[in-house]
């Protein structure tokens, strides 16, 4: 069997590192094409030298230069910028792996779903922000989405395989479920979350993420934004969506089937085992994750969430019985108030208080869903300044 060549959107982040990592221990089962950065030159040109890619982009333009020097005598080839990664993502390969955080994420991703046979999605803007658009491209073109999420992956496990089918029949399922950890804060008493800080919202019990997720789990903002890409990506109505909570993260996904059977995912929690799924769909590869040993665990436990407690997930609802545009402007003003909060600007209860206040505030004129990429990011802009008016609202009086 040939060599899988594969590109890598942001490479130097935590799902791009353990993708390569993975890579790395496939020896000649892949190849490196291309991969990119946001700013961190240092990190892509010792990751670039270390696969042997042949193409590297940095999007910050400034950071150019300092790749360039990095990666003199090399042989790769050097771009930056914003149309640079769009056409990185252009490039002819067997898999792409879509790994850029945030809405900057949006217009490379759209480009690979357009020109690759295969994209794994690790950017859930692309589903929250543009759903409609990205699953009717993907349906154009032909090509295979696999969710990287441990819960999407999971789901799709138990349906049958990891990747997006142009007409999936889900005709035999009642429900699917995501589960959640809880996050550092699902015993903490309501009132005490106005109080907690940035380290203590960081320190997840379980799962080791980049900043922003770790502070959407603290909220459960992710799993309302789980829950709009779970939609999308498997075709079901808002009612057959349900979070459980699960602190051991053992079970990431079960569908509930109308005979009364559930089929339940398992495995430690290590992103390395959805991304493996997607590095060797339609097959299976070897990870270095631990091996799940039920005995030892002794027992799993669950239970309902509590919206009092974190009401993100109430604002699920109303993002999955909206028209499209609801989840788009809930995203843009989480991001907003999540780096207003890891800079100690608003209190932790202030992020999700922002979302509510500014999807009411544009949720009163009605929003579309975007039918384009300049429609999406057009939601994006406008939601983030309305969210920055609304941040600052709060702050003044909590203070």
């Amino acid at each position: 069997m040939s060599a899988r060549a594969i590109t890598v959107l942001g490479a130097t982040g935590s799902v791009g590192s353990s993708t390569l990592d993975l890579v790395a221990r496939g020896g000649e089962r892949f190849t490196v094409d291309t991969l990119t950065a946001h700013r961190d030159a240092e990190g892509l040109a010792r990751l670039v030298r270390l696969h042997r890619a042949r193409h590297a982009v940095i999007a910050d333009e400034s950071c150019l230069g300092e790749l360039k020097a990095l990666l003199a005598g090399t042989g790769t080839s050097v771009a930056a910028g914003p149309q640079a990664l769009c056409e990185a993502a252009e490039r002819p390969v067997d898999l792409l792996m879509a790994a850029i955080v945030g809405v900057a994420g949006l217009a490379p991703t759209l480009a690979a779903i357009r020109t690759q046979r295969i994209v794994a999605l690790a950017n859930k803007e692309t589903l929250v922000c543009a759903g409609a658009l990205m699953m009717g491209e993907a349906r154009r073109c032909g090509t295979a989405l696999i969710s990287v999420d441990s819960e999407h992956s999971a789901l799709a496990q138990a349906l049958g395989g990891p990747a997006f089918l142009a007409n999936p029949d889900f005709s035999d399922v009642e429900e699917l479920i995501i589960t959640a950890s809880g996050g550092p804060f699902r015993a903490l008493p309501t009132p005490d979350l106005k109080r907690v800080t940035r380290e203590q919202a960081l320190a997840h019990p379980v799962w080791s993420m980049g900043a922003k997720i770790s502070i959407d789990s603290a909220t459960l903002m992710n799993k309302a934004l789980e829950l709009v890409e779970a939609r999308h990506l498997f075709a079901v109505s808002p009612e057959q969506l349900k979070v459980l909570v699960h602190p051991q993260s053992i079970v990431h996904g079960l569908v509930r089937y109308r005979d009364g059977s559930v089929v339940a995912q398992m495995a430690q929690p290590d992103m390395r085992i959805p991304i493996s799924q997607a590095l060797a769909w339609p097959g299976r590869i070897e990870t270095p994750a631990a091996r799940l040993d039920l005995a030892a665990l002794g027992q799993l436990t669950f239970e309902a969430p509590d919206e009092a407690r974190f009401p993100a997930l109430r604002l699920a609802r109303d993002m999955l019985a909206g028209d499209g545009g609801a989840a788009a402007i809930v995203n843009a003003a989480n991001e907003y108030a999540v780096s207003e909060f890891l800079a100690g600007r608003i209190a932790f209860p202030d992020i999700v208080d922002t979302c509510i206040a500014t999807l009411d505030a544009m949720g009163e004129a009605g929003v579309a869903a975007p039918s384009s990429l300049e429609e999406a990011l057009e939601i994006d802009a406008q939601a983030r300044r309305i969210a920055a008016a609304r941040a600052t609202v709060l702050c003044r009086r909590s203070a």
